[in-house]
């Protein structure tokens, strides 16, 4: 099939096809559903390349993630390109496993591939890179690391609020030794969700014992490790908030080995509520990051750039604790070795 073929059952000119393919606004309603419905009945799929060149857009949006095996990017993926698709663009992913070499190929792919936006929801990106991208005038959204400013946008999570939520809901249990499992302190979200663990207990009167802090790496390996060093120490805590669900789940792991319960001895919670976290035994209490809302926000920015000719922004997401039967009141005494 050839675009020929499309204009002739669609009784139109091939610059027709061609400025309906582009999405130009020079054509009726009218005569581009013709067009697309000549287009699905002759199975004709457009050169992209072409369609690039012709127009400037190649109605390709990069995604930029950290880590492919954690559920939370999957699901973010998935939402983001239900709803690229539903806008006729396609999505380029690249995952970065944390790893400042493998981003900048991530970041050459996409320049490659001549995106018309790119959402960067990782780690910090370097500010060569931004400029890289803001020379060519191709739009950014970041996940809480970027400024915005023009042609950038950026997804602030509402941390403070969410590891708020977790911290009352231990305390309200009557946890007064509350461990906690941060992520690489490399990462700038795991430095504010530390900071907000040790500023909540502040605010409830509550007394930090910094060896009830240790650091993970947002893995499950790095979960239990952790949990394994809290769990050595002379007092262990009773209630461990985890700063992700798939640290929460080596912690469970790390907890089981030991013989103890949770929540019986030991209360756990996470943050992201990715799907797995309610169907594990017990099922996890965590803090729910929206991977629908960040998608949602992530992609109208970049969409409203391009299309719209809007400027950069901020945008805010507030995530909800959602209890289930990983917490629990606390034992009577606190845990010894």
């Amino acid at each position: 099939m050839n675009i020929r073929e499309v204009a002739q059952l669609a009784k139109v000119s091939t610059a027709t096809v061609s400025r309906t393919i582009n999405g130009s606004s020079k054509v009726t309603p009218e005569t581009a559903e013709r067009v697309r419905r000549a287009i699905e009945q002759l199975r004709f799929y457009p050169n992209t390349n072409a369609r690039a060149l012709g127009s400037g857009k190649s109605s390709l949006y990069g995604l930029i993630i950290s880590d492919i095996t954690n559920p939370f990017f999957p699901e973010l993926v998935k939402s983001f390109e239900d709803i690229a698709v539903q806008h006729g663009q396609e999505v380029l992913v690249a995952n970065t496993n944390y790893d400042p070499a493998r981003m900048e190929i991530c970041v050459s792919r996409m320049l490659q591939r001549k995106v018309d936006g790119v959402a960067i929801m990782t780690s910090e990106m370097d500010e060569k890179f931004i400029d890289e991208f803001n020379s060519r005038g191709i739009p950014l959204v970041f996940l809480d690391t970027g400024k915005p400013q023009k042609l950038i946008s950026n997804i602030v999570i509402d941390y403070a609020a969410g590891v708020n939520a977790a911290v009352e809901h231990l305390i309200g249990f009557g946890h007064t030794s509350v461990g906690f499992i941060s992520g690489p302190m490399s990462l700038a979200s795991a430095r504010i969700r530390r900071k907000a663990f040790v500023s909540s207990l502040k605010q409830k009167g509550v007394r930090l014992d910094p060896s009830m802090i240790e650091e993970g790496n947002h893995r499950v390996d790095g979960g239990h490790d952790a949990m394994a060093r809290l769990l050595s120490k002379r007092i262990r805590p009773t209630a461990v908030l985890a700063s992700n669900d798939m640290t929460a789940i080596g912690a469970l792991g790390a907890i089981h080995e030991r013989g103890l319960r949770v929540p019986e001895d030991i209360s756990l919670a996470g943050f992201d509520d990715i799907e797995i976290s309610s169907f594990t035994q017990p099922s996890l209490t965590t803090v729910k990051l929206s991977r629908n809302d960040v998608a949602k926000v992530a992609f109208r920015s970049l969409y409203d750039i391009n299309v719209n000719a809007g400027k950069g922004g901020e945008y805010r997401i507030q995530p909800l604790l959602v209890v289930r039967r990983s917490t629990g009141p606390a034992p009577v005494k606190p845990g010894k070795r």
